[in-house]
């Protein structure tokens, strides 16, 4: 992404929200010598001077109208996006004709004809678009791609890959924007497009034919009263209701949360803090997919956003044998009254003390399972944070091209999307859907 030049790259972040402080740091640290942060832009002033204060520098702050004129005055030669995703195509198409490269957080966005814009828009004018796509950087996920490529379990016949998301990390998106599924796409946009896509890597494929069950089974208003687990607040901030509910996040308690979100609102009217099982939840929390893929292997793969335990468990089955990998993120869930003051929510950034074992067996026919040894990562998402910022803003790899080929591009953004997009529709129609007949990727 950054090319090898004694000028530093003009870089502006638009989406102030708690993710982008992740680029925030890294730009004002240690890529501070390759990348000079040139403007924030969002539509609350306020996140924007929080980030400005968190970094301790000046940076100049644009609302989100304004944004054109940001890459123009600030003469913005890359853009980092992190806005609400219904939104990344407005910014990355605009900063495309601008002149600029961006990376984008996943998902790249939110349908087929916004992801056409942002294809079209790349071609159109031979810019670069990488998705964020941190958990490709994974060093155990690094080690499944060798492992597969290495031809040890042979041809690829099938995956089964389950996801599980806790009570503390998977209620946080029924208490967001993220609750509509019009801003996020739901749950198979905003969060399984990650896993799409690794799976996609992994075998070096693409979807093919999509079929999908999904509903809203734990969260929501009317699971909530039928099982007497609903409260009666619409936000938990001031809300006697609130008290005392292990599913509500209380944004005073934390110093992060409070500056972000509670402190703000006044400029927007954003509850970070909404009722779970309060009305207005339209995305699913429970969501199986079947997916057939162009090499001829096929994905069974189900999302879990109420578990007790927080991590997943992959198994692929080969010609020569399996591979599985168990990642326990944490074992258990602690009922919490009241946040921590730290860390209200674990969103693969930290590592708890509830935290289990990464195990990745090999298991070749006629032979005994061996375990693949693994060095976990230091840093968000198993050290995939770190080593996504190294290849985005960190210059020209020394050793030569990646031979994983970790970066993601705008096609690989695409080619995450339509699995999930299609799984979507085949919620709703209960058919199966031709991913080509969605987005020609």
């Amino acid at each position: 992404m950054i090319p090898d030049t004694a000028r530093r790259r003009r870089c502006a972040v638009v989406g102030l929200g708690a993710r982008a402080q992740l680029f925030t740091q890294a730009l004002s640290g240690p890529y501070a010598d390759r990348v000079e942060l040139v403007g924030f832009c969002d539509v609350n002033a306020h996140r924007m001077t929080v980030h400005s204060q968190w970094i301790g520098a000046d940076v100049p702050a644009y609302a989100a109208e304004d944004f054109e004129e940001m890459l123009r005055r600030e003469r913005v030669d890359l853009v980092v996006v992190c806005s609400v995703d219904r939104t990344h195509d407005h910014y990355i198409v605009r900063a495309l004709e601008a002149g600029c490269d961006v990376v984008t957080e996943k998902p790249m966005t939110t349908d087929a004809p916004r992801a056409r814009r942002i294809l079209d828009a790349q071609r159109r004018t031979g810019r670069e678009v990488r998705v964020a796509f941190n958990y490709r950087y994974n060093p155990v996920h690094a080690a499944v791609k060798e492992t597969l490529a290495s031809g040890a379990i042979g041809e690829i016949g099938s995956v089964h890959f389950e996801w599980l998301l806790d009570l503390r990390h998977g209620a946080d998106y029924f208490r967001r924007w993220h609750r509509d599924k019009a801003n996020s796409g739901g749950l198979m946009v905003h969060k399984a497009s990650h896993h799409f896509d690794l799976v996609n890597w992994w075998l070096g494929t693409a979807p093919e034919t999509v079929y999908a069950l999904g509903g809203l089974f734990f969260y929501g208003d009317e699971a909530g009263r039928r099982r007497g687990l609903a409260r009666d607040y619409a936000r938990a901030h001031g809300s006697p209701a609130a008290e005392g509910d292990p599913f509500a996040v209380h944004l005073a308690d934390s110093p992060v949360l409070s500056a972000l979100y509670l402190d703000a609102e006044a400029e927007d009217g954003y509850h970070r803090d909404q009722n779970v099982f309060g009305p207005g939840v339209t995305i699913e929390d429970d969501m199986a997919v079947l997916v057939s893929y162009t090499s001829g292997a096929t994905l069974t793969y189900h999302l879990n956003a109420y578990a007790p335990w927080e991590g997943y468990r992959i198994a692929f089955n080969g010609s020569g044998g399996r591979l599985e990998l168990l990642v326990e993120e944490s074992t258990w869930t602690r009922p919490r009254a009241r946040t921590d003051g730290t860390s209200a929510v674990m969103h693969g950034t930290a590592v708890g003390d509830d935290a289990g074992r990464t195990q990745l067996l090999l298991r070749r026919f006629w032979e005994q399972p061996t375990e693949v040894k693994v060095a976990t990562g230091e840093g968000g998402h198993g050290g995939g944070d770190v080593r996504m910022l190294e290849d985005l803003f960190g210059g020209p790899p020394t050793g030569g091209p990646d031979p994983l080929g970790r970066a993601a591009g705008a096609i690989d953004g695409a080619r995450s999307l339509v699995t999930a997009l299609a799984a979507n529709q085949s919620f709703e129609t209960r058919l199966p859907v031709k991913a080509r007949d969605l987005l020609e990727v």
